[in-house]
């Protein structure tokens, strides 16, 4: 990768709010990620094993070796953001370099080879997982550690993630009602995951585009180069930096669990709510026929937007530990009781979902919109700007335990006995022990975890007040830098 010698050089950009034009265009990143993600999080279980025909059992292994490759690239992606020296600055040019690759990408997920051999089909589908995580990193650690460069004020972070989580919500819900109904639409489902990854990788790459030019002269990051750290010290860092353990926990907590709860999800209403109905439509008014897994998730998700002002106003109004505290007690509520459900139990759930939507709001926008905190404090304590590489390392972290609850999950539902669906099968029921597993998976369990997220965050040390006088004593130090440098004639 070839670099120039040159960082750009522009000053803080202080407390000043920044531009509406501005906040969405960087929002709409969000979407370029949560589409992916979303399509990720609730087909490829269903798309592996039914599609593919991978025995559930080896599609962990597909999330095992994925996650040894991300002990690899996601740290990396993060020092190489912290160290690269362009005209551009340190993190756009990966937007520039790398928009249209990852747009692509969504290909390599959703083609299902015509293979007989299991150890092919794993093979094919380790490779393609392993190629579209590599971009995606290549594109969101940068976009990310933008955020603390883009503003210094705590609320202000506050706002720059409301809005990415709008638009991450937004493509959540459009992904997630949209998807299921051109696969359904489709003359073979094949067919129709191929006109998704095609759609929604077409429209992933837009926004890092327009950030790239958008975020020209903004960033406040890239002049300082100061020595960065190697890969163990930065692990060794964050492990000291105590606020930085505690908002890594609560994002692990509670991503493994928005993550679990939409891997299940599609088993537990195709073969549990619908009583194995592989084509199962719910009539709505004006709209008409709908997939129940496109009416559920679009419920559970818009409802997430329309929080995202609710939450925006309690977080400025007590702390963010605080308001994560209230929302998240809710969705354990709706999360516990979907274990309740029973088959047919259409409108129960939907009422459930729409109750867990409040919760799941706050979870997309408030863990985010701790970690440009807790880097400064970090700076505060070491003098060094490493956002690049706590944003790897909390990013690694995440991805470690959440494919590894999802290929516990995978090895649950294999042993406890799920079966594929045959191709133009219109019922298919599971084995009793497997309807058990996964009613378990999506209800206690997902509670469970998203219990353990709640004590952390209680337990969460940076606050408001603690915040604003980091920010009085970095200003302080900063200030002095600068006196002692012109009193020794540097530039």
């Amino acid at each position: 990768m070839s670099v120039s010698a040159a960082g750009s050089n522009e000053p803080a950009q202080g407390n000043t709010p920044l531009p509406l034009l501005l906040k969405i265009v960087y929002g709409s990143g969000d979407w370029g990620l949560a589409s992916f993600g979303t399509l990720r999080s609730l087909l490829l279980g269903i798309f592996i094993a039914d599609v593919v025909g991978l025995d559930l059992r080896l599609a962990s292994v597909v999330l095992l070796v994925g996650v040894i490759w991300d002990a690899v690239n996601d740290p990396l992606v993060g020092m190489l953001s912290d160290r690269v020296r362009t005209r551009w600055g340190r993190r756009r040019p990966f937007l520039l370099w790398f928009a249209i690759p990852y747009g692509l990408s969504f290909l390599a997920m959703w083609i299902a080879p015509g293979w007989d051999s299991q150890a092919a089909l794993l093979v094919h589908i380790t490779i393609a997982y392993a190629l579209s995580d590599t971009l995606f990193t290549l594109v969101s650690l940068p976009f990310y550690a933008l955020t603390p460069e883009l503003t210094p004020d705590y609320d202000e972070r506050t706002s720059l993630t409301t809005f990415r989580m709008l638009f991450n919500l937004t493509a959540s819900l459009t992904t997630a009602v949209v998807a299921p109904q051109i696969v359904r639409s489709a003359p073979t489902p094949q067919r129709g995951y191929t006109i998704v990854a095609i759609l929604f990788g077409a429209l992933a790459t837009i926004p890092f585009l327009a950030i790239f030019f958008a975020t020209a002269g903004r960033s406040t990051g890239d002049h300082d180069y100061a020595d960065e750290p190697s890969l163990i010290e930065s692990f060794k860092a964050g492990w000291e930096n105590i606020p930085f353990r505690f908002a890594t926990a609560i994002n692990l907590l509670n991503w493994v669990t928005v993550d679990l709860v939409a891997f299940m999800l599609p088993f537990f209403l195709i073969y549990w709510l619908e009583r194995g109905n592989q084509h199962a439509m719910l009539n709505l008014p004006i709209v008409g026929a709908m997939a129940i897994e496109s009416v559920l998730f679009g419920l559970f998700l818009g409802t997430a937007v329309l929080a995202l002002p609710l939450w925006w106003y309690l977080a400025k109004k007590l702390n963010k530990h605080t308001a994560y505290i209230i929302g998240m007690s809710i969705w354990l509520v709706a999360q516990l009781l979907f274990f309740t459900v029973q088959p047919g139990q259409r409108d129960y759930a939907l009422l459930l979902a729409f109750l867990g939507g409040i919760g799941v709001s706050t979870a997309h926008v408030l863990p985010d919109s701790l970690f440009p905190d807790v880097i400064e404090w970090d700076e505060l304590f070491t003098g060094q700007q490493r956002t690049g590489v706590f944003y790897g390392v909390r990013t690694f972290i995440r991805k470690v335990a959440t494919a590894g609850a999802l290929a516990i999950a995978s090895q649950i539902l294999g042993i406890f006995g799920y079966q594929q669906a045959p191709v133009g099968t219109e019922v298919f029921q599971q084995s009793p022990a497997t309807l058990m597993a996964i009613r378990v998976l999506v209800g206690p369990v997902g509670a469970l975890i998203l219990g353990t997220a709640i004590v952390t965050a209680y337990f969460y040390p940076l606050t408001r007040e603690r915040h604003a006088r980091v920010r009085r004593l970095l200003a302080q130090r900063r200030a002095l830098a600068a006196v002692q440098a012109e009193r020794i004639g540097m530039p």
